[in-house]
């Protein structure tokens, strides 16, 4: 092979290896971009995810509040009723034991 067939051997080699690096390049650009974007999707997923994650969070400390608020009322309006039953428990009890002791008294 002659200096001027190697010379141009070796001009065409790195002609080829000239394209190969740019079609390299823009490849990693692309996919560099492409990552990027990706990467950007998933931040707007991750931000919306979290904004509702907030609002739920929100709705649930509301509803939480809420019953708890409806078992106090609940709470209140029983120990009401017992002690309105207590009270009957009790006018009944001393009523009964008054009648007992009027019919255990000796007539006179």
């Amino acid at each position: 092979m002659s200096p001027a067939e190697r010379l141009q051997r070796i001009e065409h080699v790195t002609a080829g290896l000239a394209e190969q690096a740019q079609r390299d390049r823009e490849e990693n650009r692309q996919l560099w971009r492409d990552t990027e974007r990706q990467i950007q999707d998933t931040q707007r997923q991750l931000d919306q995810l979290a904004r509702h994650v907030d609002e739920f969070a929100v709705e649930t400390r509301q509803q939480t509040q809420a019953l708890a608020q409806e078992s106090a009322a609940r709470d209140r309006a029983s120990r009401e009723r017992d002690a309105t039953l207590d009270g009957r428990v009790d006018r009944l009890v001393s009523t009964i034991g008054e009648f007992i002791a009027a019919q255990h008294r000796p007539q006179p």
